[in-house]
């Protein structure tokens, strides 16, 4: 049995490119430009097994993530897969709290993202299944795990002193000591360890 997905793009030459090439691997994909497009379709009784969405769409700079936050209201259970062009805090830690099961940041290939979707399919998860296997690879210590997960969600630094009583320096110390053991240099290049592309 073909996977159905619904896909949201804005732009409609990346849309129709990425709809081609989704067909064409064997998903049945029905491809919309906007929100009200795609909660139409979503609500109209037809059964998805993942939602696609750009984080973007049109004016709209958290779109995507509106999409998802209405869909999930609605009961809708399948996999996420959110698509951005940066990683940015606020925007994750919105994603976290929807249960976005992937965040896949441009450039990215078709094939890609049928990896993401059948590793998904193969064991449905949210993007905290991501972070515990991240943390997990980088044997970090009990606090240096707490550090980096309150660094996902979008903390800042003293953001995240003041949540352990800690000192500003203590806790750039634990980030550094989290960078290297994951062996990256920014919290740019840790988002990538945790959602590799």
């Amino acid at each position: 049995m073909r996977r159905e997905l619904l896909f949201v793009e804005d732009e409609e030459a990346s849309r129709s490119l990425l709809e081609d090439a989704l067909t064409a691997r064997g998903l049945s994909v029905a491809a919309v430009g906007d929100r009200p497009s795609a909660l139409e379709l979503a609500r109209g009784g037809r059964y998805f097994d993942a939602l696609v969405t750009d984080v973007v769409l049109g004016d709209d700079e958290d779109g995507g993530l509106e999409l998802v936050a209405q869909l999930r209201e609605a009961g809708f259970s399948a996999p996420v897969v959110v698509i951005t062009a940066f990683a940015d805090k606020r925007r994750l830690k919105r994603a976290l709290e929807l249960r976005v099961s992937y965040l896949l940041e441009k450039p990215f290939s078709a094939d890609q993202l049928i990896s993401v979707l059948n590793l998904l399919w193969d064991e449905t998860s949210d993007l905290t299944h991501y972070v515990d296997q991240a943390l997990s690879r980088a044997r970090l210590t009990p606090k240096e795990r707490e550090v980096a997960t309150m660094l996902l969600k979008g903390l800042s630094n003293e953001e995240i002193a003041r949540v352990l009583n800690n000192s500003d320096k203590t806790v750039r110390q634990h980030l550094s000591s989290v960078y290297q053991k994951a062996g990256v240099a920014s919290r740019a290049e840790f988002f990538h360890y945790v959602f590799p592309t």
